[in-house]
């Protein structure tokens, strides 16, 4: 079956940066697309970013600019590269796939990880 496992959270400064990886494990094809999400205390589930089978990117405005999305097939693992972090940025980030295809970002995906704090100060 398929796993997720984030990993990478913690706590980071104000204008910092963090990377986070995602290892997907059970799939024998590569998923159509891997992304990540995230979840504030209080606030509804947000999806931040995306990364094509094709290679194509996608950003929520809230993270355009500062974070970035890249893929180590040879590992199957996903990874979220965080820079010029701020308060608004904690929250529980979680990896999700889907078999499918990305669509928009957010769209909920099939399967998820069980997430990876990040605290920034």
């Amino acid at each position: 079956h398929v796993q997720l496992v984030e990993s990478g959270g913690g706590s980071a400064l104000a204008g910092g940066s963090v990377r986070l990886s995602c290892t997907a494990s059970g799939y024998t094809a590569s998923p159509a697309c891997m992304a990540w999400f995230r979840q504030a205390p209080g606030k509804f589930r947000e999806g931040i970013a995306h990364l094509e089978r094709g290679g194509d990117e996608a950003y929520a405005d809230s993270v355009k600019g500062r974070f970035t999305v890249s893929k180590d097939n040879s590992k199957n693992t996903l990874y979220l590269h965080m820079n010029s972090l701020n308060s608004e940025d904690t929250a529980m980030y979680y990896c999700a796939t889907d078999r499918v295809a990305c669509r928009q970002v957010g769209y909920p995906k099939d399967y998820w990880g069980h997430g990876t704090q990040v605290t920034v100060s």
